[in-house]
């Protein structure tokens, strides 16, 4: 066996060690945070929900992962990520042991309960997982697809067992009878399918629903099946004749969730009318409905006991309710929808955020801690911008208004109403006087702040306009259009000073340097462009977006440039150069908008995970990341190869090792028992320069051998390696 010197054979010491973003003593707003992020705001869009086979947890399904709470206090434990989009589904096998989890990055994951610990992937589907379920041994796994297939998967294995094709449009929903031997997929052509586990062949259609088919449910003893369509009714069906037994109407729009009780007796069903609906299964008649909710509700499950119902909407919130009384008992909020613009107020201690659902969200940035909901807009706010004295917030929306509100209070303080069309937009002159509009009615209007009223409509664009912007002196707006034109006015005289052009897709955002001599514009060609503002001239592309870039934000202080891009990541520049200094990833979707705080040490990116992300800097424009809450690298300009100290440390069974990169290397780390025997290698494989630190990107070491056998408790070492660089560090294991 390989040795490694006896001078690392040292007397046990403990040592410091980087916590895991899973752990039981933070704020929401820290777990489970991508590498470089110092908080988020908002946990996600609800998508499906489950208790845990002991009923002790309960599980969430959101936008950016799946959280667990404690199901008595309901505070929240941990965070699992892993999946790059939204998890669409979540599955409890029958031992309650192992969850699964579909999502749109066309993946399954299956995870440990108990630990949170990620076990295998499924891949094969070329399409988002919209639904999955375990069949009743636990050995299968199903899932659904908008690829319009049915997969059928060895959990043992990973491997995929049978692909079941016959539906024409999206599988939405799949599930297993109690016996395990019939799969039921339910699709967006209107029909469901039965389907022989054991051999894959197609069995029956049924078929009845006008519309999209969204969910379905067999009771316990598998002699029916319930499913919900978009057509407003849920039909019960015979199992095993496939003939329709019951209608159950009263919901009065879109029905996307049922449950039924484990007893058998009661199915809970979920609409877009914004109610939940009791019915007994046995007759068909409505028990109860349950109001409250203030939008649509997309999801709802039963208890173990079946004493409590719990739901999800997009009004922000998860409701429990009492099945027995029909009372709302508690209510968890933070879920939010499609973020789409973000600002941050001049002291730093505000941010206001827009929501596709109609809301806008005031956030207290010293306690992380949301503050108002505004609802007054009547269809999706696309962007907010908060005055320079902070006082006053200005949003705009799908309704056509521009509406300004109180920030401190979130009180309503007045209607701008003139544009034709939605408005895209808005921005307050630095001196706080004057407000500009982006409208989809091919205009920009200039507003007086204080009265309100109408100064001036600028008509000069022939297309819909995304952007508009005030230079930092006040005196230049910038405006941008479907066009790929920009237009740079005289805010005095409304007269067009210059017209800039280039790019070959839309300019979706436009920004100007802190000193106003450079613009940045942002666009569908997946570029972003830097211009003299001065001559008009061309600078330089920035490039490496993979798909659109939605928003451009410079420093105030003059040093980076922040990009956000559909390809969900956020890409800093150097403001002055153009040079490409580092990528911000953690969003799984669109990321809508960036903006700076006027400090310039916060970085705030809001997505269509429903979640804004907040990244620190330090006053020189570094990128600032805490390993072990001691460490400053400057993304882009790491100067020295290291290795951090595992975490946590000692552990049993897993540990992480973290690592920066100066210069691209092969990377591997052997490690040793404390006699020197080499016990495993990993081979972590090439690696760019950068900072490897969070669960996602640092080394992982299971606490096996080579033989994948457990090791036992004492002091090890590892080696690590990249390139010409080796170090040795020590850990510990405690069982």
């Amino acid at each position: 066996m390989k040795k490694i010197p006896l001078a690392f054979t040292l007397a046990l010491l403990f040592v410091g060690s980087i916590h895991l973003s899973v752990c039981f003593a933070q704020s929401y707003t820290t777990m489970g945070l991508p590498h470089g992020a110092k908080a988020r705001l908002g946990k996600g869009e609800i998508r499906d929900i489950t208790y845990t086979k002991d009923g002790t947890k309960l599980i969430v399904a959101v936008s950016i992962g799946i959280w667990f709470y404690d199901a008595e206090t309901i505070e929240p434990l941990y965070l699992l990520t892993g999946h790059t989009s939204t998890v669409n589904s979540i599955a409890l096998s029958p031992d309650g042991e192992t969850l699964a989890s579909g999502s749109s990055d066309n993946t399954i994951h299956l995870w440990d309960v108990s630990t949170g610990r990620h076990l295998r992937t499924l891949t094969g589907h070329s399409r988002p997982v919209m639904s999955i379920s375990f069949s009743s041994d636990g050995v299968t796994l199903a899932s659904g697809s908008s690829d319009n297939t049915v997969r059928l998967w060895d959990t043992g294995t990973g491997e995929e067992v049978y692909t079941l094709e016959g539906h024409s449009k999206w599988v939405r929903g799949v599930s297993f009878s109690p016996d395990g031997a019939i799969l039921a997929s339910g699709s967006e052509d209107s029909t469901v399918r039965f389907w022989n586990v054991q051999t894959g062949e197609h069995l029956r259609t049924l078929t009845g629903h006008l519309y999209t088919i969204y969910s379905l449910a067999f009771t316990p003893d598998g002699e029916t099946l319930a499913t919900s369509s978009v057509d407003k009714t849920i039909r019960l069906w015979d199992v095993s004749t496939g003939t329709h037994r019951r209608t159950l109407e009263g919901h009065t729009s879109w029905i996307q969730s049922i449950s039924i009780s484990s007893d058998g007796e009661m199915l809970a069903s979920a609409s877009n009318d914004k109610t939940i609906r009791l019915w007994d299964i046995s007759n068909g008649d409505l028990i109860n409905t349950l109001t409250g909710h203030t939008n649509n509700v997309n999801i709802v499950t039963f208890n173990h006991d079946n004493q409590i119902l719990v739901s999800g909407s997009p009004d922000t919130t998860m409701r429990f309710w009492d099945v027995n009384s029909g009372d709302s008992i508690n209510t968890l909020s933070g879920y939010f929808q499609w973020i789409t613009g973000v600002s941050i107020s001049s002291d730093n201690q505000r941010l206001a955020s827009s929501s596709f659902f109609a809301t806008i969200q005031i956030w207290d940035l010293t306690k992380l801690s949301h503050v108002h909901t505004l609802t007054e807009h009547t269809r999706p706010v696309l962007n907010v911008d908060i005055s320079p004295d902070g006082l006053t917030l200005a949003s705009v929306s799908y309704d056509n208004t521009v509406r300004l509100w109180d920030l401190d209070t979130g009180n309503p303080l007045r209607i701008l109403s003139g544009h034709t069309d939605f408005v895209r937009e808005v921005s307050f002159s630095p001196d706080g006087k004057i407000i500009a509009s982006a409208g989809h009615d091919n205009t920009v209007r200039l507003w007086d702040a204080n009265t309100g009223d109408l100064l001036r409509t600028l008509t000069e664009h022939e297309v819909l306009v995304f952007s508009v912007t005030f230079s930092p002196d006040g005196k230049m707006l910038a405006s941008s259009d479907n066009l790929a034109t920009i237009l740079l006015w005289d805010v005095d005289s409304g007269v067009i000073l210059n017209e800039l052009s280039g790019h070959s897709g839309s300019v979706i955002d436009v920004a100007f340097s802190s000193d106003g001599r450079r613009l940045a514009s942002a666009s569908l060609d997946e570029t972003v462009w830097l211009w003299d503002v001065s001559t008009g001239n061309h600078l330089n592309t920035l490039t490496g977006h993979t798909d659109s870039v939605n928003s451009v934000s410079f420093s105030p202080n003059g040093i980076l440039l922040a990009s956000g891009s559909n390809d969900k990541t956020i890409r800093l520049w150097d403001a002055r150069t153009g040079d490409y200094i580092k990528t911000l990833s953690g969003h799984t979707s669109f990321v809508n908008d960036v903006s700076f705080s006027d400090d310039s040490l916060t970085l705030a990116s809001a997505s269509t995970d429903s979640t804004i992300l907040l990244w620190p800097f330090t006053s020189d424009g570094t990128h600032s990341v805490e390993p072990g809450g001691k460490q400053f690298t400057r993304w882009g300009l790491i100067k020295t190869t290291s290795v951090f100290q595992n975490y946590p440390n000692p552990f049993n069974p897993d540990t992480w090792i973290p690592y920066q990169l100066a210069k691209p290397a092969e990377v591997s780390i052997s490690i040793f028992s404390a006699d020197g025997s080499l016990i495993r290698k990993l081979d972590i494989g090439h690696r760019e320069v950068g900072l490897y630190v969070s669960q996602s990107e640092a080394a992982h070491w299971d606490g096996k051998n080579e033989n994948g056998e457990k090791v036992s408790s004492g002091v090890y070492f590892y080696t690590f390696t990249a390139g010409n660089f080796t170090s040795t560090r020590k850990m510990l294991i405690l069982k």
